[in-house]
């Protein structure tokens, strides 16, 4: 009878009243689910800040990412990792480090610094500054990226690499203690060329240089002209050590990719590019220079993009190995 009665009432309300009360239960709901659950937080990449540092020869920024272990530094300053394309790398860099070097006797990994050379953007690459910054001289001009977008411009190498020596090296320095011995350099693809282009241009700037996948096929290949030149200018002999790297899946098909609608386009891609083959006369070629040390690893089971964490892991073995 209760019950009925209690439905009858129900009924009687205005539309309106009902349709209010359940617009405040549902708040309610919302309220006691959000007390419930934590707030979400931004995860930092660990020990690593940034900063944005301009060239003092002028021009736009970049963003500078620094990883420095907490313990203080040795007599001697911490041995250091130069990556660029830093902001689709940084976090991997420096994760790969902070995990080995807390465990050196089963790594063979000491602990160090990572300097990441990156963009002031969200985004992973910053593609026009990167093609300026990574080409070699003399370059050309090419379409824009985007329809807004600028022309793209190669060939300013040399500059990017002035703006590495002589602004962002002594920055480092102001803030960190580093060993002038143990500077290593890392770059995949266009880094991976302008680290090649780098060595030949300074080769005292670093101690190891570690290039992946790098497009030596880029304008002809006119790096290759300039490998020629190293090793003739070299019969003194070099120190320093050379890494080249190329994943598998750079030359050939991978499965997945085999039977793709673009497998034909790829294929000629390949047949241009030489990515594996290129990688591994370049480092035979080095490997002539009297005291320098040029090696070629193939990455298995890697396309040009998946080769990166592999690369990455091999460069913090180059750089803090034991």
């Amino acid at each position: 009878m209760a019950a009925n009665m209690g439905e009858r009432a129900e009924s009687l309300l205005p539309a309106t009243v009902k349709f209010l009360l359940a617009v405040a239960a549902s708040f309610l709901l919302a309220i006691t689910v959000a007390e419930a659950s934590p707030a979400a937080q931004a995860v930092p990449v660990p020990d690593t800040v940034y900063f944005d540092l301009p060239p003092r020869a002028g021009g736009a920024p970049y963003r500078i990412f620094l990883r420095v272990p907490a313990s203080p530094a040795p007599a001697q300053g911490w041995p250091v990792l130069y990556v660029l394309d830093a902001n689709a790398v940084i976090g991997t860099a420096a994760d790969i480090l902070r995990v080995q070097a807390a465990y050196p006797l089963g790594t063979g990994i000491g602990d160090g610094v990572v300097v990441g050379i990156g963009y002031p953007t969200e985004g992973a690459y910053d593609s026009v500054r990167r093609s300026w910054d990574m080409g070699p001289p003399p370059g050309r001009t090419y379409p824009p990226h985007t329809p807004a977008g600028p022309p793209v411009r190669t060939g300013g190498a040399d500059a990017f690499l002035a703006f590495v020596e002589d602004d962002l090296k002594p920055e480092i320095g102001r803030r960190v203690t580093i060993d002038p011995a143990r500077q290593a350099i890392f770059g995949h693809s266009f880094g991976g060329l302008f680290v090649l282009h780098a060595l030949f241009r300074k080769p005292e700037a670093f101690s190891v240089w570690i290039s992946a996948s790098p497009a030596i096929w880029w304008e002809g290949g006119g790096i290759v002209g300039e490998a020629r030149r190293f090793v003739a200018d070299a019969n003194a002999g070099r120190a320093g050590r050379l890494l080249l790297m190329a994943g598998e899946y750079e030359q050939q098909l991978a499965p997945f990719q085999q039977g793709a609608p673009d497998a034909d386009k790829r294929l000629k891609r390949f047949a241009e590019s030489r990515i594996v083959d290129n990688a591994r006369e370049m480092a035979a070629l080095l490997a002539a220079v009297p005291g320098f040390n040029a090696s070629f690893r193939l990455l298995p089971g890697e396309s040009h993009m998946s080769v990166l964490p592999q690369a990455l892991n091999l460069a913090v073995r180059s750089a803090f190995g034991r």
